[in-house]
């Protein structure tokens, strides 16, 4: 059996998440499972890095499975997208040894939550971004972000179904940036709870808009009680656009996304 790791792009839009649930319910992994299992000529089941929820997409997904079929890189890709829906693609495959785990040999993830602040909402791309009508001031949100870089207690930050071990995770990084109309919150760690980009997300726009001083955010995470937190962004601007791997695996290191998004930085 062969090993081998794969980048996943969705739109999950139509989707009920990532992981495989009853028959009947679309879901990203059903969908990528059978497309994988048509070019491998037998079942194949697949482990992601981090289970996106419903509604909520990825540029930079990786998965990996096990297979004895030989084919080489390009096959796995264009015989995937050929079975695959519209909006899922896979962007690349390669071949990695026995000790790669898409879950538990990534040590970062990083999600950026896209935001259109106009006075009027979107009739085009209005299930890839959130949209909030009210001017967000970038600099509070910036100020209320860096009470949260660290390692806390995420609980005021999680979503009340987590059924994560700890609360505790490491926030590396948590920046906030307006490309003219557009507010891109980018948050890396070394994982995430449940729910934690967007209940951050809610807390930081309704800072931007005013509803709250930047110390807001520290006492919330303090208080360790969800209900102090207020509420929780929708899906649709939230991106899973990276995962870190050691280097030995040689995976490839692809742009960060969403594509569309004017001036976006695109490296890490």
């Amino acid at each position: 059996m062969t090993r081998i790791a794969l980048g996943v792009e969705y739109d999950g839009s139509a989707y009920s998440g990532w992981q495989t649930q009853q028959a009947g319910v679309a879901t990203v992994q059903s969908r990528v499972e059978a497309a994988l299992a048509r070019v491998a000529d037998h079942p194949v089941s697949v482990i992601c890095a981090g289970r996106t929820d419903r509604g909520v997409h990825a540029t930079g997904q990786v998965i990996h499975m096990d297979s004895d079929a030989v084919r080489d890189e390009k096959a796995w890709v264009h015989g995937a997208n050929a079975n695959l829906p519209d909006d899922i693609a896979i962007r690349w495959a390669r071949p990695v040894d026995d000790s790669f785990h898409a879950r538990f040999r990534a040590h970062s993830r990083c999600y950026r939550y896209v935001i259109l602040n106009h006075p009027v909402r979107p009739a085009l791309f209005r299930r890839q971004v959130t949209w909030n009508y009210r001017p967000l001031d970038v600099a509070l949100m910036a100020q209320a972000a860096e009470h949260l870089v660290g390692t806390h207690d995420f609980t005021s930050y999680r979503g009340i179904q987590c059924q994560a071990k700890s609360p505790v995770k490491t926030l590396h990084r948590l920046d906030v940036t307006r490309q003219q109309q557009y507010l891109v919150i980018e948050a890396e760690a070394n994982a995430f709870l449940m729910h934690m980009v967007r209940n951050i997300a809610g807390v930081l726009m309704a800072i931007g808009a005013g509803k709250a001083v930047p110390d807001w955010a520290a006492e919330v995470l303090a208080a360790r009680d969800r209900t102090r937190g207020g509420v929780t962004a929708p899906p649709f601007g939230l991106y899973l656009v990276h995962i870190g791997y050691p280097g030995e695996y040689g995976l490839p290191d692809e742009p960060l996304g969403p594509f569309w998004l004017p001036g976006t930085r695109l490296t890490r």
